[in-house]
């Protein structure tokens, strides 16, 4: 079973009773729906940061010599795929 740690929070009276009230609708303990809550922002934000590093990854344009490469490919490229059809 995983270590819990107590904290204590503050939060504004009418977010703790909407969570109060949540937290009987649904049947558990207050703690239950703060670890719940939290948990699911860590793992959004987590989320966030992952798909920030992967558009990042793909939105890169080609470097200098990256174009230049692809533009001495694409006669031979053409001339290979044309001859095939």
């Amino acid at each position: 079973m995983a270590t819990t740690i107590k904290t204590a929070i503050s939060i504004q009276k009418t977010l703790f009773e909407q969570a109060e009230s949540l937290a009987q609708q649904l049947n558990m303990s207050r703690s239950h729906l703060f670890g719940l809550a939290i948990e699911t922002f860590v793992k959004n934000h987590q989320n966030k940061i992952l798909l920030d590093e992967i558009n990042q990854a793909y939105s890169d344009e080609p470097d200098q010599n990256e174009k230049i490469l692809l533009s001495k490919m694409r006669k031979p490229h053409r001339k290979l795929v044309e001859s095939e059809w």
